[in-house]
């Protein structure tokens, strides 16, 4: 009788740890898929570099598309681009002679669609990625074609994490994590949800990270995980980053999308930014607030003001600009 009561009392043990176990496991993932992005260390602070690394250790992938090469493309070809033609790779969807002739074989023709669907951003996404982990360079930093990147304050970023450390940077466009349904295949599906940057505002991944993602990312295997959740590609690198991989994002006020009101951005603070964007906010034209070397007619983007403050000896910006 001793001996049954025995077993009994093991197994009542055993249960009520297996429970307990399993309660605990489901508060942390709740934690953890809750909790807000940490901020990142300011591209401005005077702290030690954890790595020292310049412009050439960054991919630059610049997503576009072929009807939006000489309104848009054209002029970060000008400005930022015009700096940095070794580390910008420009991910289209259509043969361009012309950009070609500027930019060679980092103008990529991905074969993508056209259409501004979330397969067609997938796919470019898809190919953005393998072309990084080829290029066997340390950050690997996405930007849409209506993006200024000061690569200066970019390099001052990164330049505060070891590449080989996960790091995911960037901004999210909401205020909350978003809520998605994973598809798990025989017709199952649960809820996930978990914070994203927005590729409108760019975002960087350390090479560390790229290379864990590669089962979800790598080859065909970025599409069909986009299909799972059935979201964008910016979420989708969320996605992997956060609910699969259980790296949270780190939050950097630097980047900025067309997403955000740009009135805000300090004219005084323009130059330490790492990202600009401009468009259409709440049906109002949203741009910087800047005064720059050029008329908001000459120049609606403020981009080439931007450029001027930046590189004044820039051959076609007006002398001595007082900004």
């Amino acid at each position: 009788m001793s001996n049954t009561y025995g077993r009994k009392a093991v197994l009542s043990l055993a249960g009520a740890t297996v429970t307990c176990l399993a309660l605990l496991l489901f508060l942390w993932q709740h934690q953890r898929e809750a909790v807000k992005p940490t901020e990142a260390s300011g591209a401005t602070t005077d702290a030690p570099p954890a790595e020292d690394i310049s412009a050439d250790d960054i991919f630059i992938a610049v997503k576009t598309t072929k009807k939006f090469h000489r309104s848009r493309l054209d002029l970060l070809l000008d400005t930022w681009i015009s700096r940095n033609m070794q580390q910008t790779y420009i991910f289209t969807d259509g043969e361009d002679e012309e950009l070609k002739k500027k930019i060679g074989s980092h103008a990529i023709n991905t074969n993508c669609s056209a259409a501004h669907s979330r397969q067609a951003l997938s796919c470019k996404m898809a190919v953005e990625y393998d072309k990084f982990i080829e290029a066997g360079k340390k950050w690997f930093c996405h930007v849409d074609d209506d993006n200024y990147v000061n690569m200066k304050t970019l390099v001052k970023l990164l330049s505060n994490y070891p590449h080989t450390q996960d790091m995911y940077i960037g901004k999210p466009s909401l205020d909350r994590p978003i809520e998605a349904t994973e598809r798990l295949g025989d017709n199952k599906m649960r809820p996930v949800n978990f914070w994203f940057a927005t590729g409108g505002a760019g975002f960087c991944i350390s090479r560390g990270l790229a290379l864990k993602m590669s089962p979800w990312a790598s080859g065909g295997h970025f599409m069909n995980t986009a299909e799972k959740i059935r979201l964008p590609d910016d979420c989708t690198i969320g996605y992997i980053i956060e609910s699969v991989l259980g790296v949270p994002l780190t939050r950097s006020s630097l980047f900025h999308s067309h997403l955000e009101n740009l009135q805000l951005v300090s004219k005084s603070e323009v130059h330490k930014q790492i990202t600009l964007s401009y468009g259409m906010f709440e049906n109002k034209r949203n741009i910087i607030n800047m005064k720059g070397a050029l008329s908001v007619e000459e120049d609606p983007s403020r981009f080439k003001s931007v450029h001027c403050l930046l590189y004044p000896d820039t051959p076609w910006c007006p002398p001595q600009v007082t900004y």
